[in-house]
């Protein structure tokens, strides 16, 4: 039973998130949860997040198709960061210069599916 769970513009930078999600991709979702509940880096709330939403998603799709499913059963078939939409600010610098400063944000999309 495979399901999706999506996160839209998080303001985070995909550079940062990807070291995350990387450790995540192919594991059973119970060490998934391991993984990133003992992370040191701000991106696993948002991951946890969004993996805890695909789990929902797959065991509301079992309930309406009238199938049972162990959530120990599920991991991670897909995890991927893509980069979302960047706020172009300017911060004032010396002799009335401007900087760019770049804010950028990411779109994280989790899959997880039962093992076979």
């Amino acid at each position: 039973m495979e399901a999706t769970a999506k996160a839209m513009n998080i303001r985070m930078s995909a550079r940062k998130m990807r070291l995350v999600i990387d450790q995540i991709r192919g594991q059973n979702v119970n060490d998934a949860y391991a993984i990133l509940q003992f992370s040191k880096k701000k991106a696993s709330l948002s991951i946890d997040k969004v993996l805890r939403s695909a789990v929902a998603n797959a065991t509301y799709k079992a309930d309406e198709a009238g199938e049972s499913l162990d959530v120990d059963e599920l991991f991670v078939r897909e995890a991927y960061i893509d980069e979302g939409r960047t706020l172009r600010r300017w911060r004032a610098r010396a002799y009335g210069r401007a900087t760019p400063v770049l804010k950028r944000s990411s779109h994280v999309t989790v899959v997880v599916d039962k093992r076979d």
